[in-house]
């Protein structure tokens, strides 16, 4: 237990561990609380169905503008590590979660995504020889069913694609986050960050054009969507992601992803004027408290 000391006024060893890692658990979860405006963002900035030139612009921009600032390129085996993280957590990911947005609810889709945590669970099982405590998979089970009470409707339409889509992106997440647990880190977060976002927008450029082309005109509205999601929800986010996953625990950090929905509804409240049923809040609650458990349980065990 982390206690201080009557007669020194001293932290234990236990005390001075804990609050580091706390620390690291509230800038991890900033990443996923800014994915959980996306959703936001999409529907009332940027142009309506241009999935590949969402992501692309989300990626590639991002990505040349750490590389400048970072300058520092992969050495030996990292280029080919980067170039595979680099297509699960961007090229590949990205295209998948734009596709599943406009083809599924946001409701379902935020379902869906929550499964990441048990995914992970199981890779890091299977790649990582780590055993996960019974609180760990509770937590993240319960935090499912949270998400599911507070996001789905009975108008959920159910579109096969989409569901693929969100399924396999939410896989290839899971894996890069166990990946990059296995192999580390050789540099800082942003320049890993700099690294896998211009290898994934590059791999997007060639497909933007061929299956959507140029966009004829382009917004100031849409501009500024792009500007967040490239500087906000992108490049300082998934900075802050990576440096959870080489800090704390594969399990730990995809627990995290459960602020993604309750950001997004929040969002959904603030901005577009959406309302909560009661079962809503019961879900809310759930998912929230799913979440804070999973980390103290989890950590205890």
């Amino acid at each position: 237990m982390a206690t201080i000391t009557e007669s020194t006024g001293q932290a234990t060893p236990s005390a001075l561990s804990s609050a580091p890692r706390w620390r690291d658990l509230l800038l991890t979860a900033l990443a996923p609380a800014s994915w959980g405006t996306t959703y936001v963002v999409t529907t009332t900035l940027l142009p309506p169905d241009r999935p590949l030139l969402a992501a692309t612009l989300r990626a590639l921009p991002a990505g040349l503008v750490l590389l400048a600032v970072t300058r520092r390129l992969p050495h030996g085996s990292w280029w080919w590590k980067s170039v595979v993280l680099g297509l699960l957590n961007f090229g590949a990911f990205f295209p998948l979660i734009f596709f599943a947005a406009y083809r599924l609810p946001g409701g379902l889709a935020s379902t869906i995504g929550s499964v990441q945590p048990l995914v992970v669970t199981l890779l890091s099982l299977v790649v990582l020889r780590v055993r996960p405590s019974r609180w760990v998979l509770l937590a993240a089970v319960t935090g499912t069913g949270g998400v599911a009470l507070l996001t789905l409707t009975a108008e959920a339409r159910v579109d096969p694609l989409g569901i693929a889509a969100m399924l396999t992106a939410t896989s290839l997440m899971a894996t890069a986050i166990v990946l990059a647990k296995r192999w580390g880190q050789p540099e800082a977060p942003l320049v890993q960050t700099g690294w896998q976002l211009t290898i994934g927008g590059l791999v997007l450029v060639p497909l933007t054009l061929t299956l959507e082309g140029v966009p004829t005109s382009v917004s100031g509205t849409n501009l500024l969507g792009f500007a967040y999601l490239g500087v906000i929800g992108t490049a300082m986010a998934y900075a802050l992601w990576f440096r959870g996953i080489d800090r704390l625990a594969p399990t730990s950090v995809s627990l995290l992803g459960l602020t993604n929905p309750l950001v997004a509804t929040l969002a959904g409240l603030a901005v577009l004027g959406q309302s909560l049923t009661g079962w809503q809040v019961v879900g809310f609650a759930v998912a929230l408290g799913a979440l804070v458990a999973g980390q103290v349980l989890g950590r205890k065990s």
